[in-house]
């Protein structure tokens, strides 16, 4: 299984970035995705989540309202749109994929990191 996550970048406070995470190797509408991010200094912790079937969302407090997730699965690929970014969320963000439903927090496969960098 590979997960590859792209579409990072550097922008200012208050723009928009969209990352992806192409897949390959897995039933790809089976897994639940999520998108993950470690800033320095601190734990990598959950962004968003999706079910296999596209039907349900999830999302950290601080990405509702700003922040879409959503997934092709005829594409084998999820997005992440990022808007009204702010400095806190500059980190590496990383797609993830699992087994289990979205309740269940635990993912098997992970993708490399990508940089998002938001300057005030």
């Amino acid at each position: 299984v590979q997960l590859q996550a792209s579409g990072g970048g550097s922008v200012q406070a208050g723009g928009s970035l969209t990352l992806s995470c192409t897949a390959s190797g897995l039933t790809f509408g089976s897994y639940t995705l999520a998108w993950f991010r470690q800033a320095p200094g601190k734990e990598r912790e959950f962004v968003a989540g999706i079910s296999g079937n596209g039907d349900t969302t999830k999302y950290t407090d601080s990405a509702k309202g700003r922040f879409t997730i959503s997934r092709d699965n005829a594409k084998k690929v999820m997005y992440l749109q990022m808007n009204h970014l702010k400095p806190e969320d500059t980190a590496v963000y990383y797609c993830a994929a699992s087994i289990w439903a979205l309740s269940a927090s635990s993912y098997h496969y992970w993708g490399q990191g990508t940089q998002v960098t938001v300057s005030s």
